[in-house]
């Protein structure tokens, strides 16, 4: 092998084998045991090649028969033993290899799910989900059987050679130059299969991303008769994943071919120089019978490192994906320098923050305002106003592009974001409930609540009322994002699921959005005793629910244009005015129920009485 493509493999190889080293390490006792079952195994398998000289030449050649019961016992013992170490080995590494891929995919998740929201704004769920699950699947070929083998087959070969070259050293060299072309051959498919199977893995990524949305928003693709624009672009991916693997299928044949054609080469070489020793009184038949079983188990542990090393190739391109994602930085590693936050009183303050998903567009510009401990305080304007970027902020989901967001006088930059977290409680817009029953839903923000908790809070929420109508009650299975319940039961349950975190903050994101008119004036009385002692934090468009606020942020354009209560910002007669009236159906101020009358209403009062 040239020292230049040794060159080009190295640094291919290496970052590969950095990530499955430890893999490796990890297991290397299992390993060493099911090492030496193979080669146990391997050593006892070479007993029955091994018989075929004295068969030919003593047993047939001379008519030595006593012999005859003692090498069909030792090839027997010797299958045997082969038979049961190769049970043994594939138990014990099967196995293993197993549990190494389920701790890896868990290892894969923890550091998933622990970064940053802004990573997943721009990943498919479907497609993280392939990651997870499918590229961990090739390091069976690493901790399994697969490295073992590997091992093996150069024992097993090494044997083999040197009864070979025992028996007939030439034949046995042009043997090795075959062997060594074929070798060369092997590593640089190494190089050229690897990028291969790192293509096809990633489209097929991205086919099952693309099609677990499709599924997840069916209704939507029924409603809009998008059947057909569905199949063309699944059609798409499932071609690209085609050709990607009919490539990788051409290169494993190619590789096949020229194995074949290597041992083919070797076979005819074998039969010409073979014939000719026997004929020359060089070898005995029995000697060639030998030198043909020999090697077979030379040339067949090299079929099974080529096949071996095509796999391990496939675990190597998994192992490249997944480091690419352990090499982003979590949360919980960016939190390693931050101080810990075990309390938490409430009060909120935003100092000239602006912030931007994309430079040059910024979505809030210059915000600032403070949320007083135990105080409400409603964010109000039209869409893309930046509402929902507050709310993402205060939720830690994101840094401001200048300003600070403090909580209780600490910057959100400064402490660890779980620690404050612990002490939310969030009702969002798109409420997700999980696929299981309402008390587990309902419990998840407090895994070890009791039932009794859970019916306190479901009373709160009014959760209660169709509860209670259900044959299995809070046992209730709802379907995926609860698709069984209606819009305003799931917003009831993901009420009742903030309420029971018994949270120091609260953020409701239209938590009475999907309600009617009756069930929200229930549940705006539940909320308002939730929200006694708490600093909340709430987005409405209905205008009519914040009436009770302590503070009313009006913005627009990413600006906070105007604040006060209700019946300040109604008498200043600003846009907060304009969306009241627009709401209520109000043409003028005096017609509102809520802001007091105006001061220059006694001036009429001097007009001359009829008849005077």
């Amino acid at each position: 092998m040239s020292s230049s493509f040794l060159s080009r493999l190295r640094p291919r190889l290496s970052k590969a084998w950095i990530e499955s080293r430890d893999l490796i390490w990890a297991r290397r006792r299992r390993l060493a045991v099911g090492f030496l079952l193979l080669l146990v195994g391997r050593v006892c398998g070479l007993i029955l090649p091994a018989t075929t000289k004295y068969l030919v030449d003593e047993v047939i050649g001379e008519g030595r028969l006593g012999i005859l019961g003692w090498l069909l016992l030792a090839a027997g013992l010797g299958t045997v033993i082969q038979a049961a170490s190769s049970f043994g080995l594939s138990q014990l590494l099967g196995v293993a290899a197993q549990r190494s891929i389920a701790e890896l995919r868990q290892s894969v998740e923890q550091h998933v799910v622990r970064l940053p929201v802004s990573f997943f704004d721009s990943k498919k769920s479907g497609e993280l989900i392939s990651r997870i699950m499918n590229d961990a699947d090739g390091i069976r070929n690493l901790v399994g059987t697969g490295l073992v083998y590997l091992v093996g087959s150069v024992v097993t070969a090494t044997l083999a050679l040197a009864v070979l070259l025992y028996l007939q050293w030439r034949l046995t060299l042009v043997t090795l130059a075959v062997l060594l072309g074929f070798l060369v051959f092997m590593g640089f498919s190494i190089v050229k299969l690897r990028p291969i199977f790192r293509e096809r893995s990633k489209i097929e990524a991205e086919v099952t991303g693309r099609l677990n949305e499709a599924l997840g928003g069916i209704r939507i693709v029924k409603s809009y008769t998008s059947e057909k624009r569905e199949d063309r672009i699944f059609a798409a991916g499932t071609h690209r994943l085609f050709r990607a693997t009919r490539r990788a299928i051409v290169a494993s044949s190619a590789m096949g071919a020229v194995t074949s054609l290597s041992f083919g080469l070797l076979a005819i070489l074998m039969m010409w120089i073979g014939a000719r020793s026997i004929v020359s009184g060089e070898m005995t038949l029995g000697d060639f019978v030998m030198y043909l079983a020999f090697t077979g188990f030379l040339v067949a542990p090299m079929v099974q490192a080529a096949s071996i090393t095509a796999q391990m190739s496939e675990a190597f391109a998994g192992l490249d994906r997944i480091r690419e994602l352990r090499s982003l930085t979590s949360e919980a590693q960016a939190d390693e320098g931050r101080s810990r936050l075990d309390s938490v009183d409430g009060a909120i303050d935003f100092e000239n923050v602006s912030f931007s998903y994309r430079e040059g567009s910024p979505v809030l510009r210059n915000i600032s305002f403070s949320v007083p401990v135990g105080t409400t305080t409603a964010l109000v304007g039209p869409s893309g106003a930046g509402k929902s970027t507050i709310f993402r902020l205060a939720m830690a989901f994101g840094d401001p592009d200048e300003g600070r967001v403090l909580i209780d006088g600490h910057d959100l930059r400064d402490i660890r974001r779980s620690d404050y977290r612990s002490h939310l409680g969030v009702v969002l817009q798109e409420d997700f409930l999980f696929d299981g029953t309402i008390f587990e839903n309902i419990r998840y923000s407090r895994p070890r609540a009791t039932l009794s908790e859970v019916e306190a809070v479901s009373r709160l929420a009014h959760c209660d009322e169709f509860v209670d109508q259900l044959e299995d009650r809070y046992d209730t299975i709802i379907g995926e994002r609860g698709i069984r319940l209606s819009g305003g039961q799931r917003q009831r349950v993901a009420i009742a699921r903030a309420i029971l975190a018994d949270p120091r903050i609260l953020l409701l994101d239209e938590a009475t959005s999907s309600l009617d008119t009756a069930s929200e004036a229930f549940i705006q009385d539940g909320l308002r005793v939730l929200r006694r002692g708490r600093t909340t934090l709430v987005i409405a468009h209905r205008l009519s629910t914040i009436r009770t606020a302590d503070q009313i942020l009006v913005m627009d354009e990413g600006r906070l244009i105007e604040r006060g209560t209700h019946e300040d910002l109604l008498q200043a007669g600003g846009r907060y005015q304009e969306l009241w009236q627009l709401q209520s159906g109000l043409p003028r101020l005096t017609e509102s129920p809520a802001p007091p009358q105006p001061q220059p209403q006694p001036e009429p009062e001097p007009e001359p009485e009829p008849g005077g």
